[in-house]
């Protein structure tokens, strides 16, 4: 039992506060956000004060007062039942299935605009299931060693974060500024601008993400609300300061979502061999920080489902663990095989209607915010029914304060649904509406097969 208790206790501090950091920060979302123009700057500060800072203010009482393996999915079954945390584990899970691929396709191209000019499609698609498979290991070994995976990418990540931010400042000093950034150029047009918040809010979510693996944490009541703050607040001040920082130097119309990384390092370090050499580690380190991103979700999206399947409420086959390492084998190699799929798919499609392929992606992003709602809302009804419980750390203001900033939060991620399936001037984006509708039913028939299986190891015993 000694022996059991020293392989779980792996997540200190440190390791908490840079595996937070590792899955929300995201390079790519960076260039994302700068294209919507200087009023990323407002969003980011005004997202940031009233969904940012909420999200991690409950995030931490959770973390801290229900410290169960499964996090998400463990709040909400106790919160409504195990079904519905069954649903909120399935959409959490396939979620990271969905994107993962993705993920790893955007680290192919990257790879190939750094050094494989020539690379083609299949190629890109099989560097992206090597990942994958890659990936499913990471998970599969314990913590001990899976942990250094999102460890070393949250420090390159902030590694490139300030590259950026000071690589923009001396070419803006030497240029000039490329958009006017001042009080009145980021006031937002609250019509148009509208149809970007699900760009920041997607960069903002992951705090509950170590939860899942809250008995591997060796003083998850203490080490929790640290992290989560000192995580929030590094995380926010990169994100706000980088956007900026593109914004001085790149004309937004100019910005690329999936070449940018690369073209803003050059722009800034590039123009001799000694820049060059600079871009190129740069880039070495944002190719390791796209596979850390799929590493980290996946540690938390398998955890939460296999917590789900031991407790009969996913089927059988997600709680398979290893005897040694107690690491989710089954969640882990399901996930590797629906994301070889994807891959798969996408080999078939990006000739014929590439577009296709990035409404999978887009419908994710529905199915991605769909827990935190459930999260949400667990926390409200946790505080009403187990109210007396010791908190270690809880929002401050009492339960009227908490109710407020709680349901504006589920009120942001409504929004962002909608806007994910309705753009405005064009109507509703149906592949994702049907896409979204399609993977709730999916995980509605995952359910209903694990209470089968549950019958039948019940219905011998009663005979």
């Amino acid at each position: 039992m000694t022996e059991l208790a020293a392989i779980k206790k792996n997540l200190g501090k440190r390791d908490m506060i840079l595996f937070t950091v590792s899955a929300i920060l995201l390079v790519d979302t960076l260039a994302a956000t700068a294209a919507i123009g200087t009023s990323s700057i407002f969003w980011w500060l005004f997202l940031g004060v009233f969904f940012f800072v909420p999200f991690a203010l409950v995030s931490a009482e959770l973390g801290c007062t229900y410290p169960e393996q499964g996090g998400i999915y463990a709040w909400v079954r106790d919160a409504f039942g195990g079904r519905w945390g069954s649903r909120i584990s399935w959409s959490y899970w396939v979620n990271v299935a969905i994107w993962m691929p993705a993920i790893f396709i955007l680290f192919a191209g990257v790879a190939k605009q750094l050094f494989f000019p020539q690379m083609t499609v299949a190629h890109q698609i099989a560097i992206g299931i090597v990942l994958t498979w890659i990936a499913v290991a990471a998970n599969v070994v314990t913590l001990n060693v899976g942990k250094w995976v999102p460890n070393i990418g949250a420090i390159f990540k902030v590694l490139i974060f300030l590259s950026i931010i000071v690589g923009a400042g001396y070419y803006a000093a030497d240029n000039g500024l490329a958009n006017p950034i001042s009080l009145a150029s980021i006031k937002p047009d609250w019509g148009s601008s509208l149809q970007y918040l699900p760009a920041i809010i997607y960069g903002m979510l992951g705090f509950e993400l170590i939860s899942a693996s809250s008995e591997e944490m060796r003083n998850p009541r203490r080490d929790v609300p640290l992290s989560i703050l000192v995580s929030g607040i590094v995380i926010l001040v990169l994100y706000t300061l980088g956007t900026a920082a593109i914004l001085a130097a790149i004309p937004a119309a100019d910005i690329d979502l999936v070449e940018g990384l690369v073209d803003t390092l050059r722009l800034f370090f590039g123009g001799s061999s000694a820049g060059e050499a600079f871009v190129v580690l740069l880039g070495l380190a944002a190719l390791y920080t796209f596979f850390s991103n799929g590493v980290t979700w996946a540690i938390g999206g398998n955890r939460a489902a296999a917590e789900a399947a031991e407790e009969g409420e996913l089927p059988r086959a997600f709680a398979l663990k290893s005897e040694t390492r107690n690491t989710p084998v089954g969640a882990a190699v399901l996930m590797g095989v629906a994301s070889t799929l994807i891959l798969l798919l996408y080999g078939f499609l990006v000739n014929s209607n590439e577009d296709l392929f990035w409404s999978l992606f887009a419908f994710s992003g529905v199915i991605f915010l769909l827990p935190y709602i459930g999260m949400f809302l667990a926390f409200l009804k946790m505080r009403r029914i187990d109210g007396s419980r010791p908190r270690p750390f809880a929002v401050p203001g009492g339960d009227a304060v908490a109710a407020i900033l709680t349901l504006f939060c589920v009120a942001v991620l409504v929004i962002c649904i909608v806007l994910f399936t309705y753009t405005p001037g064009e109507g509703i984006q149906w592949p994702v509406l049907i896409g979204s509708v399609i993977t709730v039913l999916l995980g509605e028939v995952a359910i209903l097969w694990a209470e089968k299986q549950n019958r039948a190891e019940i219905s011998p015993a009663v005979c």
